[in-house]
């Protein structure tokens, strides 16, 4: 199987997913400028994202192997789920972007067990729970304390 130049583009959140360390946080930087479009935008670019990227991820996980570090749009997804709905400050992108990092990379149960799905939804889901997490938390810490 071989994935195309856009497929490439996309699954690797614009080739940040090549970049040979961290490429996952390198990834969720590059996608905090998006909330910057507002949360409708958000919403249809993660919808989007989950319609085209499970598909893109199994083409990934089958050239590169299982959970391949170079599909990182499940960054980009995650990063976008975080911001939802956030007030959007200095402060915000901080503690949003800190959360979402700890989440996704010590996927602390149950979002540990979402990656034990088989495919592209595997690849996806644990972020996108992540994400959630990251959200919910951060909104908290957001109200209670900014």
């Amino acid at each position: 199987m071989k994935l195309t130049t856009f497929e490439k583009l996309i699954g690797s959140g614009f080739f940040s997913g090549y970049i040979p360390k961290a490429s996952g946080t390198f990834s969720s930087l590059i996608a905090i400028p998006f909330i910057y479009f507002g949360d409708e935008i958000l919403l249809i670019l993660i919808i989007t994202s989950l319609i085209f990227g499970g598909k893109i991820a199994e083409k990934f996980e089958a050239v590169y192997g299982k959970d391949p570090k170079n599909y990182t749009l499940d960054e980009f997804i995650g990063t976008w789920i975080s911001f939802l709905y956030v007030n959007v400050s200095l402060n915000s992108i901080i503690i949003i972007f800190l959360l979402w990092r700890i989440f996704d990379i010590l996927k602390p149960f149950p979002i540990n067990r979402l990656e034990l799905i088989n495919g592209g939804w595997g690849i996806i889901l644990d972020d996108v729970l992540a994400g959630i997490f990251a959200n919910i938390v951060g909104q908290l810490i957001i109200y209670l304390i900014i």
